[in-house]
């Protein structure tokens, strides 16, 4: 008689190692653990019908790529041109893209489909960069092409991840407004090419969309943008069409954000610089009487503090240059409390004072007094008492300690309790501050004697430190000799900006006015200044450069 367990256990058997089989051979492909990063997109291996094909009539083109993929962000970065009222339908079938044409094809028409970065792998979403497949319904491709490079017009370094786009004369009223169909994106080095472009008259931008963006629209509040003043010919092809992207100053006053903070000051952030602001309190206006306003260096962000906070609303109106830009509510609960800690920041920068700057103590409130009783300076352990304590002349967040600071000594400062009195009588805890001086053999002077291109123009040279931060500027319009000195010896840049308007800064474009930002040029040489050192040169500024 045979086994009938010995037979139901084989069986067994036999069904779950099928079962396995099944769902490993069907499991999805994962990464595998370990190994280099895979950095590579996915590569077209063909293209159904090929790729530049004439006399096109298929309804289908089919894309194969050399691995699994997936279809990113379509409706922003799929595009055909010319445009179709019903866009082609983009599948994926393994590792094929199918695109089926939706709308009627025009005859004897150059088509391109633009995918954007809108193909990118499944395991680390490497994208496909500026793929496109090209078609024509007649003999003949368009084969016309614009090139270029874009660079950014304050730094002068070459911008990438920028899309390029044209649009037809005739159409130039959808910028800002509707995704253009002619587009590609720069590389690493700023450039950037347009195939197969038809004979027209077209207008040229470059557009640097901030994150979050990506559908190709202007935003002017978010985005940076370049843009050729003059319609652009496109009858041959087109070489060293360059585009400086900027930002645009915003074109309406707002207001960006604003509250009321728990030590009972206002924080208000605008969105553009303001030339002479003022804050006033217009209702109840008895609060006006007494109040602190410290604007940012731009003008662009404005703390207020309110010595009598017993309101329970408040209105603000803002103030520009003697216009009222917009008036703000604040209310506040009766039973609100507020914290103040009065701490004590300087300008120490690695326990050492800069030896051409007295010792500065910063507050994060207006400091209504200063006892000089309460702070001891041991100079190399020894007490002196001939330190003179100075309040800001302007900023009433800032207070001195005058005193002849000498090399090779060691300085020890106690800021006792109560040694400042902040508004609402808040006073500050026990502080010390040990730092010893720089040595001024560690700071350096460089002269230029400078030779301007055009005496009826205005010139803004600038010493920027390796981050392009403006350290110095000197404003001149004819022959004159600069010195920067009494600065840390290291490496600086010079940029000089060609100051149309003579205002001493520089000055962003704007599209709808139509005018570019104003030009920059850079001394390509890094200077490397070294300590305890000075050098007199020649500085030749060249006329403005064509960009």
């Amino acid at each position: 008689m045979p086994n009938l367990k010995a037979h139901y256990f084989n069986l067994a058997n036999l069904v779950v190692v099928v079962t396995l089989l099944l769902f490993f051979g069907c499991a999805s492909i994962q990464t595998p653990q370990g190994g280099p990063k895979d950095n590579k997109p996915p590569k077209v291996l063909s293209m159904t019908p090929k790729n530049q094909t004439r006399n096109f009539n298929a309804k289908k083109i089919i894309i194969e790529f050399d691995e699994y993929f997936n279809i990113k962000d379509e409706f922003k970065e799929f595009s055909i041109s010319p445009d179709q009222e019903k866009l082609p339908v983009l599948k994926k079938r393994q590792k094929r893209l199918e695109i089926a044409l939706q709308d009627s094809l025009e005859k004897n028409t150059t088509y391109t489909l633009n995918f954007g970065k809108s193909i990118a792998d499944v395991n680390e979403g490497n994208v496909v960069k500026n793929l496109s497949y090209v078609f024509s319904t007649g003999p003949e491709i368009d084969s016309l092409s614009i090139s270029g490079k874009v660079i950014n017009s304050l730094s002068d370094e070459p911008e990438k991840e920028v899309t390029v786009f044209i649009l037809p004369l005739e159409r130039d009223t959808i910028f800002g407004k509707k995704r253009p169909s002619i587009y590609t994106t720069t590389d690493s080095a700023g450039t950037y090419k347009l195939n197969n472009l038809r004979k027209g008259t077209y207008k040229v931008y470059a557009v640097k969309e901030s994150s979050g963006g990506g559908d190709k629209i202007y935003q002017q509040i978010s985005d940076e943008i370049g843009f050729i003043k003059e319609p652009v010919v496109i009858d041959k092809n087109l070489e060293n069409i360059n585009l400086q992207i900027f930002k645009e100053l915003a074109p309406e006053f707002r207001v960006l954000d604003r509250k009321l903070n728990n030590d009972g000051s206002i924080s208000i952030i605008l969105n553009q610089q303001l030339k002479s602001p003022k804050i006033t309190v217009t209702d109840p206006p008895a609060v006006d009487v007494g109040k602190f306003v410290h604007f940012t260096k731009n003008n662009d962000t404005a703390k207020i503090w309110l010595k009598d906070l017993s309101f329970d609303s408040v209105k603000l109106a803002i103030q520009d240059q003697g216009k009222v830009l917009q008036t703000l509510n604040f209310t506040k609960g009766r039973k609100d409390t507020y914290t103040r800690d009065v701490t004590i920041a300087d300008n120490l920068s690695g326990g050492k004072l800069n030896p051409y700057q007295q010792l500065t103590l910063i507050f994060p409130f207006p400091i209504t007094g200063g006892d000089p009783s309460k702070i001891i300076l041991l100079e190399d352990s020894v007490k002196r008492t001939n330190f003179e304590l100075v309040k800001d002349s302007v900023d009433f967040l800032k207070y001195y300690i005058k005193y002849p600071w000498k090399n090779k000594k060691s300085y020890d400062i106690k800021l006792g309790a109560g040694a400042f009195t902040a508004i609402f009588n808040a006073k500050n805890k026990d502080v010390n501050k040990k730092f010893t001086l720089e040595s001024p053999d560690a700071y350096t002077t460089l002269i230029y004697n400078v030779t301007v291109p055009d005496t009826s123009k205005s010139y803004v040279v600038q010493f920027l430190n390796e981050k392009k931060d403006i350290v110095k500027a000197f404003s001149i319009s004819k022959n004159s000799k600069i010195t920067f000195s009494k600065y840390p010896a290291g490496k600086y840049m010079l940029r000089v900006v060609y100051d149309d308007n003579k205002n001493g800064v520089w000055d962003t474009g704007s599209v709808k006015g139509g005018y570019q930002p104003e030009k920059v040029w850079y001394l390509k040489a890094l200077m490397d200044l070294k300590p305890n050192w000075e050098r007199e040169d020649a500085l030749v500024i060249p006329p403005p450069p064509n960009k």
